[in-house]
């Protein structure tokens, strides 16, 4: 098995799942993830690019399966900068199918996003409503959908696209600008400051713990080729989210609040029906994760925080 962006958040919890009982192979560029990440995993670690399409097919040679997480993960990233996404987000991809293809790879799962929805106020959001992308972000994201399925059609390679929602967990990286919100939330906490919150806190998000995420992409493994939203099934607004989290630290603390940022969605809720179809069901609801996650964050980075006992 073969894990692209395999050193990031969500790569580097797939290849701790697998790695215990397959051959895993991490490719990585490390422009976002980290090496740190893969410590004391026994995976083959390959540093490179999926815009290297011979590595990819050197890597790709008897995979029995494709896991593709690498992308330039950032909306605001990819409104400054739409061409380098373009670069990694379509033309990357397309060179991961294109190795796939070439290798003899069976099956590709790839991340997507719940970006390529957009602002439509339709709620939930199930996989055939009309995607309405807000950002060069979300473009890349149904591109390398649209792609995965002609491959599908044309070379018969079963790809799987999920579309993961707000995923959180240990490993993700709060220093990064690729950061979610709930680990933003978590480092100025846990460092005594007071979060930012983009707009007027009223957005609504589905968020996912990367367990969830991570359990998902295996079963997508013998899953119909297709798109599936992988999330909870359950929105909370982000000012209601720092209520959470402050509850379970034991603090109350205002957020400062700055302008909305350009490509950002108002709403967010997913229907999670046709992924229990291919037996996915979340496990870990929202206090359960931030509990978990709270303790690695304070294991991880900040042991002298009283959180570390939560």
């Amino acid at each position: 098995m073969v894990i692209t962006g395999g050193a990031g958040f969500i790569g580097s919890n797939l290849a701790a799942a697998l790695s215990p009982d397959n051959d895993v192979a991490v490719i990585d560029d490390l422009s976002a993830g980290r090496a740190g990440n893969l410590s004391g995993l026994d995976v083959q670690f390959i540093r490179g690019s999926i815009n290297d399409l011979d590595l990819l097919k050197d890597a790709f040679c008897g995979a029995s399966c494709v896991f593709h997480q690498a992308a330039i993960a950032s909306v605001r990233r990819s409104v400054e900068d739409p061409a380098l996404t373009n670069k990694v987000g379509i033309d990357g991809t397309l060179n991961v199918l294109i190795a796939a293809r070439d290798a003899g790879v069976p099956r590709l799962v790839q991340a997507s996003s719940a970006a390529v929805y957009g602002s439509s106020p339709s709620l939930p959001k199930r996989e055939d409503m009309l995607p309405e992308p807000l950002s060069p972000y979300a473009v890349s994201k149904l591109a390398a959908e649209h792609y995965a399925t002609v491959f599908h059609e044309l070379y018969g390679l079963k790809a799987v696209s999920l579309r993961y929602f707000n995923v959180f967990g240990p490993r993700q990286d709060p220093s990064s600008e690729y950061s979610g919100v709930i680990s933003r939330f978590i480092s100025a906490l846990l460092a005594g400051e007071r979060p930012v919150i983009y707009g007027d806190g009223e957005q609504t998000r589905d968020f996912v713990y990367v367990a969830d995420v991570v359990r998902a992409n295996i079963l997508a493994e013998r899953a119909q080729p297709g798109i599936y939203n992988i999330a909870c099934g359950r929105s909370i607004s982000l000012n209601a989210l720092l209520r959470a989290i402050c509850k379970v630290l034991g603090r109350d603390v205002s957020p400062q609040y700055m302008a909305a940022r350009p490509g950002d969605i108002r709403h967010s809720l997913a229907d999670i029906s046709r992924s229990k179809g291919m037996g996915y069901s979340p496990v870990f609801d929202l206090n359960r994760g931030l509990r978990d996650t709270l303790k690695w964050f304070s294991g991880q980075q900040l042991e002298d925080c009283p959180a570390r006992n939560i």
